[in-house]
């Protein structure tokens, strides 16, 4: 298995055809570096596709996701470095839930 001890989400669209190497170029020009065991999630300009880029110490992986319905929920955030993400954020993100209200969405404030 792939340890990835953390999540960033860039904030910008990235053309999809962009492989490995284009996408590890766009990790370093963004967050500096690649850090090992650290995962960097991108997705199009119409938030219907994903590409999860993570260091595993060794090399590079990269993985795809695709909705045919509907679209990922996208941060209007714009951060310079991207954003950090938790497990439960990264879950709901690729099965395209609410991540940024997580916290929110765990208490019941109104009747």
């Amino acid at each position: 298995m792939i340890r990835i001890d953390a999540m960033w989400l860039a904030t910008e669209a990235v053309d999809m055809r962009a492989g490995p190497g284009r996408l590890l170029a766009l990790v370093v020009a963004v967050f500096g570096a690649a850090q090992a065991h650290h995962g960097y999630i991108f997705a199009n300009a119409r938030g219907t596709r994903l590409k999860l880029l993570v260091n595993d110490g060794f090399g590079v992986w990269c993985a795809a996701r695709r909705l045919h319905q509907g679209r990922f929920l996208w941060t209007a955030q714009t951060a310079a470095n991207g954003v950090a993400l938790t497990q439960p954020q990264f879950d709901a993100l690729i099965i395209g839930l609410p991540w940024a209200r997580l916290e929110e969405m765990q208490r019941i404030a109104y009747v």
